[in-house]
């Protein structure tokens, strides 16, 4: 028999993944993307070097893009998912209890 906290979790889990996708699969796209601490990761003795400017195409390709917003759909499918599941509880307290003085 499911208890509150494993509904409280349930729930919590799916709000955490949908606000997570969501997030993923928005952000890539905005201009703050080029801006952030991933995007200035490199040192500033390497700010001239070829790896940074790797790193730098790496991270605007619109390839990244889409595959950073591509894991933000799927952590939107896992919280639908999540949020299906949720019925299970409903089965626990749609079954009456069991008569335990017969």
């Amino acid at each position: 028999m499911p208890r509150w906290y494993h509904k409280a979790g349930a729930v919590l889990f799916a709000i955490f993944c949908f606000e997570l996708g969501v997030f993923l699969l928005v952000f890539p796209w905005l201009e703050q993307w080029q801006v952030n601490y991933f995007a200035l990761l490199t040192p500033d003795s390497y700010r001239e070097a070829s790896w940074y400017e790797w790193w730098r195409r790496v991270w605007n390709s619109g390839y990244f893009r889409g595959a950073v917003s591509g894991i933000g759909l799927v952590n939107v499918y896992v919280s639908l998912v999540a949020v299906f599941q949720l019925r299970r509880f409903a089965a626990y307290s749609e079954q009456e209890p069991e008569d335990s003085l017969n």
